[in-house]
């Protein structure tokens, strides 16, 4: 708004000038009148309101004949403003019809040969018919006159409203003059304050020839009104942004005052130089991690946050082994299945004898494993009697693979917190032994066997049966939540294997999330051969001796079983 607002440059002054009008001076207005055929002045760029005082720089030859004809007339024209901005030489159908009467107040040429008029608007006049007679361009007009309205109640608060809009529009922008307001102020009738606030809005050449053409003052102030209020809407928005983008670059110089203070503190005590190499250890790790998006935020909170503690406090050891747990953790490093399935048949019937439907059953799902290509299957639980190799079936099962194996004794198991971890916030908390073991490991997909299922106790700290059932449910163990790293941990991809030695005391809804293998006791034949290819080379190897150092026959063997053995498995055998 008031873009119009410039400085004119100094030229040859004509001798002979009009004075401004007041525009609340209506009988001299009434006292101008015009002949019918005026000569036109085109505007490339503005449009001329009643009763507005505009500077115009005339370039065209044929507009500079038309200023000097009316000049040396009555020093009236027609102006009246062109459709399209880049015509260079207007023909009459390049031109709005509706048009103002001006009055010339004073013509100055310029020595680069153009010449500046000062205009004065005086009423809406409406083109008629053009006459171009080579000269200049001429039309005839017709006078449009219309009611001032005032005292009118609806105009009079429209008036007011604009007022005040195009005040705080002064006030907001910093191009602007504040004399401007003041300017808009003292304007005291109303179809004038119109008109100049309609020349300076900063809109179209076809916006303001729109509000021109309007019928009526108290039409034209609400479409001025439409305009004024979405400026002062998108000007108010303009400073929101700018006050915002101002603040944030406000708080940044601020945090980085801060820093550099603190870190001019932490070296004048000592701490200076061993806090930044820790820091510049984190960011290095942290740089290799393959974590998303949520671990890294969290990791960056709070290592902004050990920055600004002093080392010598508690909460710096806390918030450094919390930060060290994240990044010792595999969120996505995983090691290379093998599933050679003919591999896997020749390891197993190396580690264990007999046993040939469980064998198969395996066999069955590691080939599911490799059609799938995910952990979404079945979790497998080995139940049977001590001895009888189910731990060392999961084992077997891992080399098969060529996976880390992690076994966790859940036996005695009594506090939730072991398997969903402390909060941070008590003393010598730690991340559950879920998220240990896959610490240890250094990879995701381990095969994690959660030994003796069925021993699981409860009691005032929980029951950790319950905590298990999202861990071996492969529909909501992909987001594990652990309580110390208050993080959702990925465990789909472990393979976890439970083994029980009875399944009355294993929790229901824990029965139903796996699928049940019982492994049987062996008969006499098998232990005898256990015994002579397992156990006997294990002993010799165990107690320094060579196969022709001590020989022990299946004969031996089998009155061992049948005598002095009688168990389901083969520990005491071994």
């Amino acid at each position: 708004m008031f873009d119009d607002f410039k400085v004119l440059p100094r030229g040859e002054d004509d001798v002979e000038y009009l004075p401004i009008l007041s525009v609340d001076d209506e009988a001299a207005h009434k006292k101008i009148t015009f002949d019918s055929v005026l000569p036109i002045l085109p505007l490339r760029n503005t449009v001329l309101f009643p009763g507005v005082v505009l500077p115009i720089t005339v370039g065209r030859d044929k507009s500079i004949k038309a200023v000097n004809a009316a000049y040396r007339h009555d020093k009236i024209l027609g102006v009246v403003s062109q459709k399209e901005v880049d015509v260079e030489e207007p023909l009459p159908a390049d031109l709005n019809t509706m048009g103002t009467a001006a009055r010339i107040v004073k013509r100055m040429k310029m020595p680069d040969g153009s010449t500046t008029v000062i205009l004065q608007g005086v009423r809406k006049i409406q083109v008629k018919e053009f006459l171009d007679e080579g000269a200049y361009l001429r039309a005839t007009v017709d006078e449009i006159a219309e009611d001032r309205m005032e005292g009118h109640m609806e105009l009079d608060a429209l008036i007011s409203t604009l007022r005040d809009l195009a005040t705080n529009i002064v006030r907001m922008s910093p191009n602007i003059p504040s004399e401007a307001a003041i300017v808009v102020r003292n304007i005291e009738s109303s179809e004038f304050l119109v008109h100049f606030i309609a020349s300076n809005l900063n809109i179209s050449l076809k916006e303001k020839q729109q509000i021109l053409e309007v019928p009526g003052i108290l039409d034209r102030a609400k479409l001025v009104l439409q305009f004024l209020a979405k400026e002062h809407e998108m000007l108010d928005l303009k400073d929101k942004i700018q006050t915002k983008v101002r603040s944030d670059i406000e708080k940044q110089q601020r945090d980085y005052f801060l820093s550099q203070q603190l870190k001019t503190i932490q070296e004048e005590l000592g701490h200076g130089d061993a806090l930044e190499k820790e820091l510049e250890r984190l960011r290095s790790k942290a740089a290799t991690k393959k974590w998303d998006a949520k671990v890294a935020k969290a990791f960056n909170r709070e290592l902004e946050k050990l920055q600004r503690i002093n080392p010598a406090a508690a909460e710096y050891s806390v918030i450094l082994n919390y930060l060290d747990t994240l990044l010792e953790l595999p969120w996505n490093d995983v090691t290379k299945d093998n599933f050679d399935l003919g591999r896997a048949q020749k390891v197993l019937d190396q580690d264990h004898y007999g046993l040939e439907k469980i064998k198969d059953r395996i066999l069955e799902y590691l080939a599911v494993l490799k059609l799938k290509g995910d952990m979404k299957s079945p979790i497998l639980c080995f139940v049977g009697p001590p001895g009888v190799g189910k731990t060392s079936l999961g084992r077997s099962i891992a080399r098969a693979l060529n996976r880390k194996y992690v076994r966790m004794s859940l036996g005695g198991l009594h506090d939730e917190a072991e398997i969903r971890g402390h909060r941070k916030t008590y003393i010598g908390a730690m991340p559950g032994r879920i998220v240990q073991n896959l610490k240890k490991v250094h990879t995701s997909n381990p095969v994690f066997i959660l030994d003796e299922i069925d021993k699981v106790g409860s009691d005032f700290r929980g029951d950790p049966s319950s905590a298990l059932l999202e861990v071996l449910d492969p529909e909501q163990n992909s987001a594990f939540y652990d309580n110390y790293l208050e993080l959702e941990y990925d465990l789909s991809k472990v393979l976890f294997i439970a083994t029980a030695n009875s399944l009355n005391t294993i929790q229901p809804a824990l029965r139903d999330r796996m699928e049940i293998i019982m492994v049987d006791g062996y008969s006499v034949e098998e232990k005898v051969q256990i015994g002579k290819s397992y156990l006997v080379p294990k002993q010799r190897q165990l107690h320094g001796l060579k196969a022709a150092d001590v020989r022990i026959s299946e004969k031996t063997l089998e009155v061992l079983v049948m005598d002095y053995t009688r168990e389901s498995g083969v520990r005491e055998l071994d």
